[in-house]
């Protein structure tokens, strides 16, 4: 499918990072950004995100054959039936978001009508930092790239975000909706949430006013993404809460029993503990560079 307008309906990190993207390849698409402020107009041009950026959704869709939804997941479906009257047959809506299945279940019936194909994808990749001033135009290169059709999706549609997202440097990889959910609750949800109760629980004000002095690199590791957007991670817990409230379980019941293990002082318990962590690990940061390109 050749693409040769694009839209970027949110023009945040993610959606800044996408024009950057195209424009340091010099992919002959025109941009369209769609904004919710005055001064991200001039910003969005100002910083080279896009051609067009845009308060008004016709003039940021009308002529789109890819148009991406770069917006926290409360926002796409009302946005989608924004965009809805201005889409020419045939176009093709993808989003950014972490949560798949609900997404999917919701903008595949109200973009049907129009003739426009909705096919979500999600590029794992990202940063704490927010707005357009954080987008990179290396943020997708070598990132793994999820897209997530369902049994309604064309195979034009979805070639054809598998193809951008490949064209943008990342590497794209077909599941399924409800896998997709199912995985990233534990290795994307669970470490925000732990990250995020790490940060409220040690920086307490009912600790000692020291605390802070010995919270040191492994603490401010541990802690970075808990500087994510609130807004956009409670609309990924709710979204994906299902998921998400399972492995908790799990989790917890891992930590309980750790602290089972320092109530008994089993010494061997707890080394086994750590040393399988940092072996399974170790494996998996050795089967990531492997599967790297150079």
């Amino acid at each position: 499918m050749h693409l040769e307008d694009i839209s970027i309906i949110g023009a945040g990190l993610l959606g800044g990072s996408l024009g950057l993207a195209i424009r340091q390849r010099q992919w002959p698409a025109q941009v369209h950004a769609f904004v919710r402020r005055p001064e991200s107009v001039a910003e969005c041009h100002r910083l080279g995100i896009a051609q067009f950026a845009t308060q008004n959704m016709k003039e940021a869709v009308e002529r789109a054959d890819l148009v991406i939804l770069c917006t926290p997941l409360s926002q796409m479906p009302e946005l989608a039936l924004q965009m809805r009257p201005f889409l020419k047959p045939g176009v093709v809506v993808t989003d950014v978001g972490g949560v798949k299945a609900g997404v999917a279940q919701e903008l595949e019936p109200l973009l049907r009508p129009v003739k426009a194909s909705f096919v979500g994808s999600h590029p794992m990749a990202g940063s704490e930092r927010t707005g357009l001033a954080a987008a990179r135009a290396d943020l997708f290169n070598n990132a793994i790239c999820l897209v997530t059709p369902t049994p309604q999706s064309p195979a034009r549609a979805v070639r054809a975000v598998q193809d951008f997202w490949k064209a943008l440097g990342g590497l794209p990889v077909l599941m399924t909706p409800e896998l997709h959910d199912d995985l990233v609750s534990r290795s994307s949800h669970l470490p925000h949430v732990v990250a995020a109760e790490l940060a409220n629980y040690v920086l307490s004000p009912a600790h000692p006013k020291e605390q802070a002095l010995v919270c040191a690199s492994g603490f401010r590791d541990t802690t970075r993404i808990a500087a994510s957007s609130p807004q956009m991670w409670r609309d990924v817990a709710l979204a994906n809460r299902k998921n998400l409230g399972r492995v908790l379980g799990v989790f917890i019941e891992d930590l309980q029993e750790f602290q089972l293990a320092l109530e008994r002082e089993d010494v061997q318990a707890i080394e086994e503990f750590f040393t399988k962590a940092r072996q399974r690990r170790e494996q998996w940061r050795a089967h990531s560079d492997m599967m790297s390109p150079e």
